[in-house]
């Protein structure tokens, strides 16, 4: 039983890690997966009433726990290193400064706002830059319609043009 194993797990081990990769997971997934795909492979084994259907079964599995993967991703929320240090120095047993709490709500709406008026391809682009920067240039430009060489310009004025959106409302509003 291990030799066949083995000659199993050796056949069919860089087809796992293509189905886990091609879900562009991590390496650290992508291993999270393969392994899971072969555990759930021991756990069954003996259930198989098809063993020539091995491969499908194979790829099928990986390819739904890349999706557990992906869900499990899109849950976790990374916070940026500001708000990590600002949340390190904050004393557990000490509410928020009432007034530190309307100063960062008028901040973010005032943000939205901004972002409200800004041009749809502008809210988009910004919004993808924001929300899922990892995604590549091309995937970028597939998603918006966009020729790969003018997202960075682009996004660069949609940025100054939020800037100046907001420091116009900051000053209307002193």
């Amino acid at each position: 039983m291990d030799e066949e194993w083995q000659r199993l797990v050796g056949r069919y081990a860089r087809l796992v890690w293509a189905v886990a990769r091609s879900h562009r997971l991590t390496d650290q997934e992508a291993a999270d997966v393969s392994q899971t795909t072969w555990l759930r492979l021991a756990e069954r084994r003996g259930e198989l009433k098809l063993p020539h259907r091995v491969q499908a079964w194979l790829v099928t599995t990986a390819r739904r726990e890349s999706l557990r993967a992906l869900a499990a991703r899109r849950r976790e929320r990374c916070l940026d290193l500001e708000t990590l240090g600002r949340v390190a120095h904050l004393d557990r047993f000490r509410a928020p400064d009432p007034a530190d709490l309307v100063i960062q709500g008028d901040r973010a709406g005032r943000l939205w706002r901004a972002f409200a008026r800004m041009p749809l391809r502008c809210r988009q682009l910004l919004w993808i830059a924001a929300y899922a920067p990892d995604l590549s240039y091309v995937r970028v430009g597939e998603l918006l319609g966009m020729p790969v060489g003018s997202i960075g310009p682009t996004r660069g004025r949609c940025l100054a043009a939020l800037r100046r959106r907001l420091v116009g409302e900051l000053g209307a509003a002193g």
